[in-house]
């Protein structure tokens, strides 16, 4: 009897570059009509000048698949771990430059 092979199988290779991730602690998301633009900037103390360190470009449908596994997903972290902290300011959203250390000093 032949073995009937799953069509819809997709073989996803991680290479070991990509494997080791890109660390960023701000995502700049932009759209048009057909696509949505997601900018990973990593921002270091003192220093004034952040680097876009991966930039991915979705389409609509692809970015609202996104949406929905980063509920499904922060929903699992949350009942493991408790509620996410959000870090909100009068102005909306605050992007912390401290990171936690001592300031510096010249």
């Amino acid at each position: 009897m032949e073995e009937k092979k799953n069509v819809n199988q997709i073989n996803i290779e991680l290479k070991d570059d990509v494997a080791q991730g890109i660390y960023s602690n701000l995502a700049i998301i932009t759209h048009s009509s057909s696509e949505f633009v997601i900018d990973f900037v990593r921002i270091m103390p003192g220093i004034p000048k952040a680097e876009v360190k991966s930039r991915i470009i979705l389409t609509p449908e692809h970015a609202k698949r996104l949406l929905f596994a980063l509920k499904d997903n922060i929903a699992k972290y949350e009942s493991v771990h408790g509620p996410i902290k959000k870090a909100e300011g009068p102005q909306g959203p605050v992007i912390p430059m401290n990171f936690g250390g001592p300031t510096a000093q010249a």
